[in-house]
Parts: C-alpha cells; structure tokens; sequence
C-alpha cells in the first residue's frame, strides 16, 4: 500500500498548504502539487526497476490485493497526472480561478485515490467506495467554473449520469451476490464455476451497462460529449485520460477475476457487440464535429473500443497491451490537450475552423498536434501504431474465428479514424484563414506539458524498454491474476 499512503502524504500536504498558508504565497501551490506528484512518481518507477514491488500483497481481509501489474498501471496514471497537472498552472493560477485553485488539485487527488482503490479492489464493497471516490469528486471538478452556463449544465449531466450508472452496476452485484453469497472476486469466481441462469447474464449485463459508462462505451456514452464540451478543458483532459485508464483496468479485474468462468458463454460475445459499436459510432460521430473538445470526446469513445480489445484477449499479452496502449494514449490525447488548452488560455478559440492556418503563426504548436494527431490515428513510426499493434496482436492471439472478424472491423474504423485526425493536421497546415490565431507564447507549464508528451509520443514508439517492463509486471503477476493461463 506504498502508493496509496503516498498518495495520502500528497493530498495531505497539499490541504494543509492551501488551508493555512498566506496568500500571498497561494501561487506556488500549483508547483507544490506538480513537484509531489514527482516524487511519487519517480518512487514508482524506482521500486518498480530495484524490484522492490512484492508479487501480491493483500490486506483488509484480502479485500485490497496489490501486486507488480497494479503498481504498474498506478504508476502510468500517476505520469499522467503530472501532466495535466504541469498544463493546469497557468490556468489554476488564473484570476477566475484564484478562490478554487486548492479545490482543483485536491479533488484531482481524491479522484485518483479513488482509482488506485478500484484497481487493488478485490470485495465489491470496497471497489465501490472506490468507484464513487473517483466520481463524485469530478462532478464537482466540471462545475469548476460556476460562472459559465455550460459548467453548470456538463456537472449535471455527469452526477446524473454517474449516479444512475452506479445504481445499475450495484442492481447487478445484489443480483450476484444472491446467487453466490459473498462478494469477494475470488469466491463469486468459484461459486460461479458450472453455473449459468438468465439472471446470471442479468447480472453480468447489468455489471457491464454500469461500468461502461464510466468508460463512455457505446451505448452508455451520451454524457461524453456534452460534458467533455462544458467542463474545463484541464478537467476534460483528466477526465479522458486518467479516468478512462482506471476504469479499463478495473473493468478488467471484474470480468476476468470474477466472471472468467463465463468468458466464453456470455461476456465475450456482449463485448463484441459493445466494441464493435464504441469504435464505429464513436467514429462516424467525430467525423461530424467541428469543436476540438467535441472532436476528441467522440475520438475517446473510439479509443474506449481499441483498448476493449486488450480484455477480449483473456491472456498475459492482451493485458500488457492494454496497459501499454492506456500508456500511450496518456501521452497522445493530453498533448492534443495541452494544444487546445493553449490556444483556449490565450484566444478563447476552440473551434476547429479556427486552427486555420495555425503553422504560420505558432508553428511549434501547429507540429505538436500534428503529433498527437498521428499517434491517435497510428500511424508510424509514432507510439500510437505500436499500441494499436500489440493491442491487435493479443487479441488475436485469442485465435478464434470471431475475434479475427473483430479485428478486421477494427482495423476498418482505423482508417475511418485517419480520416478525421487529418482533418486537424489539414486545417492547421493546408486551409487558409485571413485571421488566423496570432502568435502567442503558451505558460511555462504548457510548453513543459507539451514538451513531455511530444517525447513520449517519440520515445513510446522506438525504446521497447517501456513494453518490456509492463510485460515483465505482467508477467510477475501471474500467481496473482489467476485468470491468466
């Protein structure tokens, strides 16, 4: 539990910072936070390369396991963070944003406390205080801006959303827990070994509709749009990114530790259907867009169906592709973040129409989104490619003839999606604008955000380092996630 007491020292400090130092010293809070959040990081990465990691730890009665794998998917969310934290400064440290600057970064830490308790959860009890830890905090993270209508309405629209979802994904677990009497994973797995009932799929369905919408899977993914739109981008970035890639993960743990025995009777075929439909339509809607948060909230939708592809596989390397691919999308999306919030920061502007011409202006921004837009879209020699690579490669590692079928269809949208990422890169370089977006200089904080997603996009793609040790995590974790064979 190293990371989650860490965690805790963090939010802990960082409260006491914000409760009762002066304010005129209120403005550094922002560096605090990015420079903690470091330390925490880098003691990940640390344990993880010394082996200080154990292979499985436990604790609370086995309700909480923790292991190589888990540490390893907690110190990807943690990089993350710290990037979102890094573009936030200028923006938290903003005149409107004064009063709530301390509120931005410690919702942002119970939100990821939260997270790491959903992805070492191993008693639905506590996976769901995880679960709401996770989502309640980011209700209030979107209304952040109260003096904007659309704040207002995206909060709403995401409370509703994930109180619904919630009482449909414990509607499931009463369900389950009638039919097994406990709600330990390890003993809902065996008790549902040889079982199978209508209210066993019902269960399982509903388990499904209420985490897919935490993953904006189709069809669970109307609040997406809107709320990525209303929110503040800083907040829509975190929201797209590090709460996504708890939610896979965790998703994860629940289908294959607590209903891998059904795997190939009920869930399988329910996730074809919901991956197939989360790429197509989150494809065919992004084509129609023309606001950049918009267009990357029906891009995340998308990306929600590639990283399913990561549980279909049911094996050792569908699951190190699905890390390595929440890895690369970290750095991807929050660099076509770190762009729009930029450009937001400075003009205001947010439409697609208004990134016209940008490579004449501000060409460093301009070749960053192209970047971010590539890696998106896989293409190569960029991370994107590689993950969408590894993440095709495991599932169809599967080797059933229907999952070859799911592929080919992903590997369609793949170049539906090449279609409108190019659209970004054909506007900032090809359209021309008689007032494009004048040159400005972006904060310290945003140039250093972008300046590390750009290398990771880079660095993903060529140093096989990265793959090699989620592999190896992995791989460490067998005895633990015994769903592995």
């Amino acid at each position: 539990m190293q990371q989650e007491i860490g965690l805790l020292v963090v939010f802990l400090i960082v409260f006491l910072y914000d409760t009762f130092m002066p304010a005129r010293t209120q403005r550094a809070l922002p560096g605090l936070s990015v420079a903690l959040m470091l330390i925490l990081t880098a003691a990940g990465f640390v344990a993880e390369l010394m082996g200080y990691c154990p292979s499985a730890e436990s604790a609370f009665a086995g309700m909480y396991v923790t292991g190589t794998a888990a540490a390893a998917i907690k110190t990807i969310l943690n990089v993350g963070v710290v990037i979102v934290m890094l573009q936030s400064v200028h923006w938290s440290n903003s005149e409107a944003m004064s009063v709530r600057r301390g509120e931005f970064y410690e919702l942002m830490l119970v939100t990821l406390f939260g997270m790491y308790l959903m992805i070492s959860a191993r008693h639905f009890l506590l996976f769901i205080i995880g679960l709401e830890c996770a989502s309640l905090p980011l209700a209030a993270m979107v209304a952040l801006e109260k003096n904007r209508y659309e704040s207002h309405e995206a909060a709403v629209k995401y409370i509703l959303t994930a109180v619904f979802s919630s009482a449909v994904f414990m509607m499931g677990l009463s369900f389950v827990y009638g039919l097994t009497g406990s709600l330990y994973f390890q003993d809902i797995y065996y008790a549902l070994t040889g079982q199978l009932s209508m209210l066993l799929i019902l269960a399982l369905a509903f388990v499904i509709a209420g985490v897919g919408f935490k993953l904006s899977l189709v069809p669970f993914h109307l609040w997406t749009a809107d709320v990525y739109q209303g929110a503040p981008t800083n907040v829509t970035s975190y929201l797209s990114v590090i709460s996504k890639g708890a939610a896979a993960f965790a998703f994860m743990v629940i289908l294959t530790q607590v209903f891998g025995t059904l795997y190939s009777v009920a869930w399988e075929w329910m996730l074809y259907a919901l991956i197939i439909l989360t790429i197509t339509v989150g494809n065919l809607f992004a084509i129609r867009q023309r606001n950049m948060k918009r267009f990357l909230a029906f891009s995340s939708v998308s990306q929600a169906g590639y990283i399913m592809l990561g549980i279909i596989a049911f094996n050792a390397m569908g699951m190190t592709a699905m890390m390595y691919y929440i890895l690369v999308y970290i750095f991807s999306n929050l660099a076509a973040f770190g762009v729009i919030g930029a450009i937001e920061n400075a003009t205001g502007k947010v439409s697609m129409d208004d990134y016209n011409g940008l490579y004449r202006t501000n060409p460093r921004l301009a070749v960053a989104m192209m970047l971010a837009m590539f890696s998106l879209a896989g293409i190569p020699p960029f991370a994107g490619f590689f993950s969408k690579f590894f993440i095709f490669t495991g599932a169809i590692n599967q080797g059933s003839t229907a999952i070859y079928v799911l592929v080919l269809i992903a590997l369609i949208n793949t170049i539906i999606s090449l279609y409108y990422y190019l659209l970004v890169v054909k506007a900032m370089f090809i359209s021309e604008d008689e007032c494009p977006v004048a040159y400005f200089r972006s904060s310290c904080g945003e140039r250093a955000g972008l300046w590390i997603t750009v290398g990771g996009i880079l660095a993903l793609g060529i140093v096989s380092w990265f793959y090699d040790s989620i592999t190896e995590a992995v791989a460490s974790s067998q005895a633990m996630m015994y769903f592995i064979g």
